[in-house]
C-alpha cells in the first residue's frame, strides 16, 4: 500500500522558515509528479508547489508563494521537499502531499505574527 506522510511542520514566528519533507513508501521508485497543497481553517485547498516527474527540474508554485517557497526532490523520486522562507501568519494551513494518486495525512504550519 502506498503511503505519502509529510514531517517538518511547527509553530513559528513570521518571517521564519521550515522545510516540510514528503516521504514515499509502498511503492517502486520512479517518474511521479509530486506537489504540495495546504487548506487554511475555513477555505479551499490550495495549490502550492508542483515537481514533474520525468523533467525533475520542472517545477510550477502558486501566485501566493512565488519567489518565496522551493519545491524540490532526490534522485530517487521517493522524498519530496517544500522549503518555505519569509513565511506570514496566511502561509497557516496544514499542508499537503502527494503524487495525484495518493495524498498524505498533512503537517500543520502555523505562523505567528
Amino acid at each position: 500500500q502506498v503511503q505519502l506522510v509529510e514531517s517538518g511542520g511547527g509553530s513559528v514566528q513570521a518571517g521564519s522558515s521550515l522545510t516540510l519533507t514528503c516521504t514515499a513508501s509502498g511503492r517502486t521508485a520512479g517518474s511521479y509528479t509530486m506537489a504540495w497543497y495546504r487548506q487554511a481553517p475555513g477555505k479551499e485547498r490550495e495549490f502550492v508547489a508542483a515537481v514533474q516527474g520525468r523533467r525533475r527540474n520542472v517545477t510550477e508554485y502558486g501566485d501566493s508563494v512565488k519567489g518565496r517557497f522551493t519545491i524540490s526532490r532526490d534522485n530517487t523520486w521517493m522524498t519530496a521537499y517544500l522549503q518555505m522562507n519569509s513565511l506570514t501568519p496566511d502561509d497557516t494551513a496544514s499542508y499537503y502531499c502527494s503524487d495525484y494518486a495518493y495524498w498524505g495525512q498533512g503537517t500543520q504550519v502555523t505562523v505567528s505574527s
